[in-house]
């Protein structure tokens, strides 16, 4: 930022009024790239442009491309939001937080017209039709739908049913008024006062209250039962039946919990966040629904949640319940009048919220697998960014070794380095070492002869050196390995991490305190595959040379078998007990006909003793 730029910019902020407003931060481009709200407009945006600690990388980023601020002072904070909201999305600003909600979801809806039809759609359109949902699947939708037509009979044809088509007797009944499911409007045989009460039972149930249709239902077939109308009676006995399968199989959440709704955010990585909502009526989850959104410098998850309920009951003309169940207390919350924020410890509550947190979780889980398949490249792509920021790395990470020793009480000690690629196992970069220069069972003594036997090698070899170090184990491992990396001189050029015991502890070089990784995050995912990895290709290569020993401190004790034909022997059969229990012609196949029968001489000596 030039000396004129900065002038220019502190004399703006000077200007600012100690009033509620919007503020906008614009680049060189003369594009806005940051629009704001403010309880204060001169606090608010001031607290840019003092030098602080607590600024996140995307802000310092932010405020360095700012060469110009425009502002609007309104009455309240109420009016900032709403101001900001739409200045946010006509403008797409960068640096804001962005709704990315790609998935259109099915809605149930009544059409706005003479004998309403109700319906299936994924499209909202603002014109007075009513509309219900989101739900989160198109099968609990269906399910919905079918339950109302089993129940209420509902014209599903698409008729023009002005009062004058059907007075002028243009339409006849169809099929479906002979089978029961529809009362022919079409030809006035139902009249729209009629209708409606209808539609209003439908509302009912789409509000998850069945009431109003389980006393319909029954008063119906009272009063044909007492008409002696026993085939009507029984239409609404099975549709009583109907009702009553259809609240069995509806999530009913508790007796207790009558109207609320439950907002959750969560946040894996500092560029995308996701915000769940669950509908609670009279008990009943009527809508369950995920948004994904674009994390801009404001990353608290208080500013996020609140943008997520902000979205919801805008774009959903959705009506808050009086209680509010969230994972965090929005930053606005002051401006939902008549609403109570909770975040339950314990309880039908806490569960609820833990319900909202998964489903959140398995739409992310969802989506980024999805994501894997069709894009492998940018799949890779986005963990090794998240995992540079995540373990605070200069560059990312597409080249990976880990290190583990391993050693049964102080035999056979031996290592393992395991290679990945792209956060993906490369196997055929993978090598074993025979400790040499260390006798006993010395861990730390071990990893500085394989560290420096490995990269001595690979800095003769002028080879690729990895863009990250893992060390299986704590401080002493990582101080070990970090030594020989500095007498080597290329501590400056190759990170190094040591992983602990606690899986998502990292230790770094100088460092006496563990960085925790984030225990959601893909990044210890990551971490923890290779680390596994290590230990499993480290712990093969140790069984295969203690059970070779054995096998050499057994099979040496036969005259006349030597080193190649214990190899030869090993190779084949693995195990003693392999070659105790083989043939005369197995081993004849192996070692030839003459050391065939010492073996089984001498095996058949030690059984007689």
């Amino acid at each position: 930022m030039s000396e004129l730029i900065r002038q220019h910019i502190k004399e703006q902020v000077a200007m600012l009024p100690h009033s509620p407003g919007i503020y906008q931060f614009v680049d060189s481009n003369g594009v806005v790239i940051y629009v704001g709200k403010a309880k204060d407009l001169k606090k608010r945006v001031s607290s840019y442009f003092v030098e602080s600690r607590d600024h996140s990388a995307k802000v310092i980023v932010l405020v360095k491309q700012i060469v110009d601020i425009r502002h609007i002072v309104v009455d309240s904070e109420q009016d900032a939001l709403l101001l900001e909201n739409s200045l946010i999305k006509s403008l797409q600003p960068r640096y804001n937080i962005l709704l990315k909600d790609d998935k259109t979801y099915p809605w149930i809806v009544i059409r706005k017209e003479a004998y309403p039809r109700v319906e299936s759609t994924r499209q909202l359109v603002r014109d007075g039709s009513q509309y219900f949902g989101p739900y989160g699947s198109i099968g609990t939708q269906r399910s919905i739908l079918e339950f109302i037509r089993k129940v209420i009979p509902l014209r599903t044809c698409k008729l023009n049913l002005a009062p004058h088509n059907i007075a002028k007797g243009k339409y006849r009944a169809c099929l479906q008024y002979h089978l029961g499911n529809c009362k022919a409007p079409c030809e006035g045989l139902q009249t729209e006062e009629e209708y409606a009460e209808s539609i209003a039972l439908v509302q009912s149930i789409l509000k998850g209250d069945l009431r109003p249709v389980r006393n319909y239902l029954e008063s119906e077939m009272m009063h044909a039962a007492e008409q002696l109308k026993f085939e009507v009676a029984e239409q609404y006995k099975q549709r009583l039946i109907s009702l009553q399968d259809y609240q069995a199989k509806s999530v009913i959440v508790s007796s207790k919990i009558i109207d609320t709704d439950i907002f959750t955010i969560v946040q894996e990585d500092d560029n995308e966040a996701y915000c769940n909502f669950i509908s609670i009526r009279h008990g009943s989850i009527i809508a369950v629904q995920t948004i994904r959104m674009s994390v801009g410098v404001d990353t608290a998850p208080e500013e996020l949640i609140a943008r997520g309920i902000e979205h919801i009951t805008s774009e959903f003309n959705h009506t808050l319940a009086k209680e509010i169940i969230v994972s965090h207390i929005p930053t606005t919350s002051i401006l939902f009048s008549g609403v109570v924020f909770n975040i339950p410890q314990r309880g039908d509550k806490a569960d609820l919220l833990a319900f909202s947190q998964r489903s959140a979780r398995l739409y992310r889980a969802e989506r980024l697998s999805r994501l894997a398949t069709k894009s492998p490249e940018k799949h890779a792509d986005r963990i090794m960014e998240a995992m540079r920021r995540e373990l605070h790395l200069e560059r990312e990470p597409r080249h990976i070794e880990c290190f583990d020793n391993s050693n049964l009480q102080g035999t056979n000690p031996v290592a393992s380095c395991v290679v990945f690629r792209d956060g993906k196992p490369s196997k055929k970069e993978y090598r074993h070492y025979n400790i040499k220069t260390v006798v006993g069972p010395d861990d730390f003594a071990s990893m500085r002869e394989i560290i420096e036997r490995r990269y001595m090698r690979l800095l003769s070899e002028k080879a690729e050196l990895p863009d990250l170090i893992i060390v299986d184990g704590g401080k002493g491992q990582l101080s070990s390995a970090y030594g020989v990396l500095k007498r080597l001189g290329i501590d400056k050029r190759v990170p190094i991490v040591g992983l602990a015991k606690r899986m998502e502890e990292i230790f770094y070089p100088n460092d006496p305190e563990p960085y925790y990784l984030s225990r959601t995050g893909e990044p210890l995912k990551v971490v923890c595959h290779i680390r596994d990895e290590a230990h499993r290709f480290g712990i093969t290569f140790h069984r295969k040379k203690r059970n070779l020993t054995f096998i050499n401190s057994e099979i040496s004790q036969i005259h006349g078998i030597g080193d190649k034909s214990r190899n030869a022997l090993f190779k084949h059969f693995k195990s003693v007990s392999n070659i105790r229990n083989a043939s005369y012609e197995e081993l004849s196949e192996i070692v030839g006909a003459r050391r065939a029968q010492m073996i089984i001489d001498y095996f058949e000596g030690k059984l007689s003793k």
